[in-house]
This record gives structure tokens, sequence and C-alpha cells, in this order.
């Protein structure tokens, strides 16, 4: 069972930076953290959640379009954590961000899909607050 702890949200002006954080703690029978997908989804009050950012192993992207050029995924497999620095941030990036993990045996992972069925494993969130 793997289990993921976001931290790092908060609330900021238009125009400011947040970075989040997300480590992975739990025991998996024959995978290791550099075999995730990994991914970070945002859930705005009254709409569905949507994918943000997704990375492979071999540190391959995905962005949804909104945040292309301002956010940037990352991970350290060392320390067994994720990362997304979100820069010029917008009122419409307000939403609770969820970090999501996926794994499949002791395969690499090689999709980035932003799709939330891909993903097994939840954090319970972390809120990021953008004010106009």
């Amino acid at each position: 069972q793997v289990q993921l702890t976001e931290s790092g949200g908060g609330s900021v002006q238009a125009g400011g930076s947040l970075s989040l954080s997300c480590t992975a703690s739990g025991h998996t029978y024959d995978s290791t953290y550099d075999r995730y997908c990994l991914g970070w989804f945002r859930q705005a009050p009254g709409k569905e959640r949507e994918g943000v950012a997704t990375l492979d192993s071999y540190n391959k992207t995905n962005y949804v379009d909104s945040v292309k050029g301002r956010f940037t995924i990352s991970r350290d497999n060392a320390k067994n954590t994720l990362y997304l620095r979100m820069n010029s941030l917008k009122p419409e990036d307000t939403a609770m961000y969820y970090c999501a993990a996926q794994f499949y045996g002791s395969n690499y992972c090689y999709t980035r899909s932003l799709e939330l069925h891909d993903f097994y494993y939840w954090g319970q969130g972390t809120q990021v607050t953008v004010s106009s």
C-alpha cells in the first residue's frame, strides 16, 4: 500500500508563486518509486477534478494547456517526493491540489496520462488560493 502526503499549499496574490510537495511512503511488492507514474490534479469548487501535470519514469512531462509555461512538475526519486512549482498564479488556479501515483508491477512508467482513472493512489489534497 502506498500513502501520499501533500504539503506546501497556501494563499497568494495573483502573479505570485507556490511550490507543492508530495511524499510517498509505504510498501509496494515489486515496484520502486522511480517506476511510478506521478501526477498532480486539482479540483475547484463546483467543478470536476482535472489533470494538471504528469511525469513518467524518464522525467517526460505532460501539462494541461492552462498551466503550460507557468507550472513545472519534477520528482526526486531519492526522497520519494514529487514537486509542483507554480509561477504566475491566477485566481482560476484556486483549487484543492492532489498528487496521485500509479505503478505497474516492476515496469517503468511510460505514460503521462492526465486522466484520473489512470491513477490508483491519491493524497488527501492541499488547498491553493489565489486572490486577485
